[in-house]
């Protein structure tokens, strides 16, 4: 009987949260037609010693057959040409029935990656931009209905399943994002209005933070995430735009670069003892060197209060502040000038500031694995002087992107992330010394051991690698 009772309030409260939902009898096209505009995917990434799979879904951005996948569908650090084997599935269909695909690289402003599917199936899908609404719709209201989509795995085909809620709160995080009461949709999927016009992204959710009780212990906070679905996404109007930046190179180049680095929200007791009333700022932790903002004459600790002549907007919480300006200055150009207007001490500067090429990246590094070694070296970045704090004219050598289990480097003490800066004693200044050196190691079936100067978290050490 209490089961029962249970099963029946369930119920209740969701006809009460769909409402007038629940009783549409246009519904279920209304969802059999925007399915069209989702679909799986599916690809390996390539690493030294196997293939790795994983699956996430996609939007439909386009009649071409781009397709937007999350950017947590990828590892920003994956170097694109080791992605491979793109499939594209179509939800409910079986998952034998699949279409190869493009990876076309990753947007630097939203964090989208895409994906371009081969002509065959491009006739079934249907872009999500295609739901939109004739006239631009008010921003959505607290209570308002919406619903989307979420898939099913593979073992069931990508079934795609129907969700809903009622939004509780709307904020900007800084674009424009509703919250729900519950989960509405997969993390890339679409959400749409009652009436199905296309009314936002979902985006992977915040989590919530219980208390785990045992009997021996008192509670302890944790923080419970669901992957598959989410209660978050960000309003159609800010980001419709973005499903037309389709990255021109798979490394998603150009890529605007300032040289702003370790940015901080104003603390606003600082701004009322500075008489800013208002005003939002962004902090500069850091001025990196060799950087536009170097060159601009950007100060550590200075205080960004506009872009261009227009203020920051006001936040909360004020750390959004620093994703508004991350995004806004992500959307220039290399070559493009920004003003910056900001506060160093009690003087407002104006600051002119011309935007550069984003250097060398982690995923872009030249990387060479050695099989007898059992590891494998990558070119130092500029991403590692700046996790090492090294000097531009003091970076040199090699990291160690790979080391494998039981092989003579890793029992020599060789760990991921070293950063290598002598072979044998000798300096390798680039990573073609490096390789080089390496390889005729690698080559000498006589050679009994060699020796590596590493470097990990400040201290050296000297590490003996036997080979026999």
């Amino acid at each position: 009987m209490r089961k029962s009772l249970r099963l029946h309030l369930s119920l209740a409260a969701m006809a009460l949260c769909l409402g007038p939902l629940a009783r549409a009898a246009s519904l279920p096209d209304l969802f059999n037609e925007r399915v069209k505009a989702i679909v799986a995917v599916e690809f390996f990434t390539e690493t030294e010693l196997d293939r790795r799979p994983s699956i996430t879904p996609a939007m439909v951005a386009d009649s071409a057959g781009t397709l937007v996948l999350p950017p947590g569908a990828i590892n920003s650090f994956v170097p694109p040409d080791k992605l491979k084997d793109f499939r594209v599935y179509l939800p409910g269909r079986p998952a034998s029935d699949y279409s190869s695909a493009e990876y076309l690289g990753q947007d630097p402003v939203s964090g989208w990656h895409f994906v371009r599917v081969e002509e065959r199936l491009r006739a079934s899908l249907v872009p999500v931009t295609a739901f939109t609404a004739p006239t631009p719709a008010a921003e959505p209201v607290v209570g308002e209905e919406f619903w989307g989509i979420a898939l099913r795995g593979k073992d069931e085909d990508f079934k795609p399943y129907f969700m809903a809620s009622r939004i509780s709160y709307i904020t900007s995080m800084p674009e424009r994002t509703a919250i729900a009461l519950a989960d509405l949709a997969a993390p890339g999927l679409p959400v749409f209005s009652p009436g199905g016009s296309f009314a936002g992204v979902a985006i992977a959710g915040f989590g919530q933070t219980y208390l785990q009780y045992s009997r021996n212990d008192r509670g302890l906070p944790i923080i419970l995430m669901n992957t598959e679905e989410s209660s978050v996404f960000m309003l159609a109007a800010e980001v419709a735009p973005w499903l037309a930046r389709i990255p021109a190179s798979r490394s998603g180049r150009p890529i605007a670069w300032s040289g702003l680095y370790g940015l901080q929200p104003m603390d606003p007791e600082v701004a009322t003892f500075l008489k800013l009333g208002d005003q939002s700022g962004c902090v500069v932790s850091e001025v990196l060197e060799g950087s536009p903002a170097e060159a601009a004459g950007i100060k550590n600790r200075d205080i960004i209060l506009a872009i261009d002549g227009k203020p920051l907007p006001r936040f909360k919480p004020d750390r959004v502040v620093v994703g508004f300006v991350d995004r806004t200055l992500a959307l220039r150009r290399p070559g493009d000038t920004v003003s910056l207007t900001v506060l160093r001490g009690s003087e407002r500067i104006e600051v002119q500031a011309k935007i550069d090429e984003q250097p060398k990246m982690f995923r872009e590094a030249d990387r060479t694995y050695f099989e007898r070694l059992g590891f494998t070296a990558r070119e130092f970045v500029y991403g590692d002087g700046i996790n090492r704090r090294v000097k531009l004219a003091a970076r040199r050598g090699v990291i160690a992107q790979f080391v494998k289990n039981n092989s003579p480097a890793g029992t020599a003490g060789l760990r991921q992330d070293d950063w290598i800066q002598e072979v044998d004693g000798s300096e390798v200044k680039t990573y073609e010394e490096a390789v080089a050196r390496l390889a005729v190691i690698e080559a000498d079936a006589n050679r009994t051991d060699f020796v590596l100067l590493t470097s990990r978290n400040g201290e050296t050490a000297v590490l003996r690698v036997k080979l026999k």
